[in-house]
């Protein structure tokens, strides 16, 4: 198997570029609006282990881990994320990394996205457990980013997490998504189902200005918006304060005020709403189920982030 596919490719399965990336796969073959990039497929994550014989290291690291001892999981994580940073990609990699990034554009900025085997599950849910590096620019780091989302296959709350849901280490790999960073005008997530209530008839609208990683941090509350599926009519609208948000700058991610003009505003308008609401829709219906989907809008052009199974309606 290769170490990188494109994004749509239809070797993109779950278990070579994992939960999210096999996600986003199947809705970019079906010509939904998913950013351009490509994958670092689990090939190439056991190939950088085996390379830098980091096997030794990682059962070593892994046997001090004793549930009676919380510590012991942010101290392995700290050895496992000192063991990848110092090791080298293979040069192989390293060129076919250089050369993907290249065929995106100049210089691009881009997402770099973890990306885990056991990840976005219907029967479990490892959302926000591995990183994301956004508005990444450069070859040498990208190379820096893609180490340090294999490293957080292996941090501290994903090894609690593991240890409670008694999944095997063995059983885990994980590859990475780069794709082309979306300056979000505004973000947010969407349920096609109601993520309270579990009624299937409506759509959960979450908005806020800006990336949507101040949403899933809890920086800021967002606007909702509950609309009926059928009709498209919304049902329910709850528009908040927003005065802060984060965007993309020159160097990295900034945190910075919402105009006064936009802080009591609706961050989407009747219209939008009902667009998404469709997109929504198409979501759920190629995916057979409810969805948790990641979406922004920018210069008037919807993208769709990641799209995930919602877990708690049993």
């Amino acid at each position: 198997m290769t170490d990188l596919l494109a994004l749509a490719d239809i070797n993109a399965t779950s278990d070579v570029v994992g939960g999210k990336g096999a996600a986003l796969a199947r809705l970019a073959r079906a010509h939904l609006p998913v950013p351009n990039g490509f994958h670092v497929t689990t090939t190439a994550y056991h190939q950088f282990i085996v390379a830098n014989d980091l096997t030794t290291h990682l059962t070593a690291a892994l046997a001090q881990l004793d549930a009676s001892r919380p510590m012991t999981f942010e101290s392995v994580a700290q050895m496992v994320s000192d063991l990848f940073a110092r090791a080298p990609l293979p040069p192989s990699l390293v060129q076919a990394i250089d050369d993907a990034y290249r065929a995106l554009g100049h210089d691009v900025a881009v997402a770099v996205r973890s990306s885990a085997t056991a990840e976005d599950l219907g029967e479990r849910s490892f959302a926000g457990q591995y990183e994301t590096f956004l508005n990444v620019r450069g070859t040498a780091a990208v190379h820096e980013a893609v180490k340090r989302c294999w490293a957080s296959l292996w941090n501290a709350r994903a090894l609690r997490y593991r240890a409670q849901q008694r999944i095997a280490p063995r059983a885990l790999a994980i590859a990475v998504l780069v794709q082309e960073m979306i300056p979000a005008d505004v973000a947010g997530v969407l349920f096609t189902a109601h993520p309270v209530t579990g009624a299937r008839d409506c759509v959960v609208i979450n908005a806020t200005w800006g990336l949507g990683d101040a949403l899933v941090s809890g920086l800021v509350t967002p606007d909702t918006f509950v609309v009926e599926k059928a009709s498209g009519r919304i049902i329910e609208r709850d528009i908040v304060e927003k005065t802060r948000m984060r965007v993309c700058g020159e160097e990295g991610i900034v945190e910075q005020s919402v105009p006064l003009a936009q802080q009591r505003a609706p961050a989407l308008d009747d219209a939008r709403i009902v667009e998404l609401t469709r997109l929504g829709v198409h979501i759920e219906q190629l995916a057979g189920m409810p969805m948790d989907v990641e979406w922004t809008l920018a210069h008037n052009r919807w993208a769709i982030l990641q799209a995930r199974p919602i877990t708690t309606l049993g």
